[in-house]
């Protein structure tokens, strides 16, 4: 991949930026099995899976910056000052025609940009996700509700310029702090879940909820831990951090209970819903809202659990449990080897017997690694 911002010094972000990408790829297959190698020695590893190396993210986090009427959307130069990325090629082509119009937007509008260093403006950030059918969840991100009212006065001016701006909202986020998002979302769309329509089921996706990055990549990713599953045919499966229902809804099946708990009402909402346009809503699958370290749903134990949690892991306490669980198998999906590693020692009385690295995040060192243990 080539990259006038990596070129000129711009833009770092891509850190693997001039590695042949199927070097980066085997290189990233090689860290994962030697991370792995001395917790599970006897690990069998399945061939990398690889997607396209640019023009695949499906989601665009823009820090607005410069000055009204002229803003800059990318990042920010080590002096707080807006680089503007508009033209990066990361991301799918559906989302990237977003960025113009987008940018006239806020340009006609004349909201400030934040300035971090001055610590004074409004708008801080644009966030789009990109749907398959090619439809946008868009998200402004500002400091007061008076600059909610302002955007939900130009709504009918965005969605002419943007039609596939299914939902917008407002996040408000007032405090002089390095975060993306502040705690109060105002939906200012009559739609306010994103539907992202997958080969085999339907994700609805709300303002805050967590969506891999890479859809095809996560396609496949789903398709390999239902393939795991399907070899074992659990009755009983408990997906934990279950998000918006990626890895339950893949797994649903007539006559198997499938339980989500994710900390997340909204998203836990949005998997119901996703349940139901996916055809799988029913007694038989459902989401709960819980901390997945501690929660236990009702009813009978897992046969299978999955678990797919943020960077820290799942930690000793679910570790503990998964020890004396009723559960035979488990899927665990990481996004970083050190946890993975830490996790699969806590968990004596499993044996990882397969694993599968997924290239979710090309140009960087990131990695998502898909692992089946069995009970001892």
């Amino acid at each position: 991949m080539q990259c006038d911002y990596f070129d000129a010094g711009r833009c770092r972000s891509c850190t693997l930026m001039g590695t042949p990408y199927r070097d980066q790829a085997a290189d990233k297959a090689m860290r994962a099995a030697a991370s792995l190698a001395e917790v599970a020695p006897h690990l069998r590893w399945l061939e990398p899976f690889t997607g396209a190396e640019q023009a695949f993210r499906n989601k665009a986090k823009l820090v607005v910056a410069g000055r009204a009427g002229a803003p800059t959307f990318g990042i920010l130069d080590a002096a707080g000052r807006g680089v503007d990325l508009r033209r990066c090629g990361l991301y799918e082509p559906g989302l990237a025609a977003t960025f113009d119009p987008l940018h006239r937007f806020v340009s006609d509008l004349g909201l400030e940009p934040y300035d971090v260093p001055g610590r004074r403006g409004e708008l801080k950030h644009v966030i789009v996700t990109h749907s398959p059918d090619g439809e946008h969840l868009v998200r402004f991100v500002v400091r007061t509700h008076e600059s909610v009212e302002l955007l939900r006065a130009a709504l009918p001016d965005l969605t002419a310029a943007l039609p596939s701006a299914r939902v917008v909202t407002a996040n408000v986020l007032p405090e002089h702090k390095a975060v993306l998002e502040g705690d109060t979302e105002v939906v200012l769309t009559r739609e306010a879940l994103l539907p992202l329509r997958l080969p085999d089921v339907t994700l609805m996706l709300g303002p805050r909820s967590f969506l891999q990055t890479n859809t095809r990549v996560a396609v496949a990713l789903y398709a390999q831990a239902r393939a795991w599953v399907e070899d074992r045919s659990p009755a009983t499966v408990w997906d934990l951090y279950c998000g918006v229902g990626g890895f339950a809804l893949h797994l649903a099946r007539p006559g198997r209970r499938v339980v989500g708990v994710e900390t997340s009402a909204e998203a836990v909402a949005a998997a119901t819903a996703g349940a139901i346009a996916s055809g799988t809503g029913s007694p038989e699958v459902e989401f709960a809202v819980g901390d997945a370290t501690t929660h236990r749903p009702d009813g009978p134990g897992p046969d299978l659990v999955v678990v797919n949690p943020p960077r820290r892991g799942i930690g000793p306490e679910l570790a503990a449990w998964l020890e004396v669980s009723s559960a035979s198998h488990l899927v665990y999906s990481s996004c970083h080897l050190g946890s993975l590693e830490r996790d699969l020692t806590a968990l004596p009385s499993w044996r990882a017997v397969e694993a599968r690295p997924f290239d979710m995040f090309p140009q960087t060192t990131h990695l998502e690694t898909a692992v089946l243990l069995e009970r001892t």
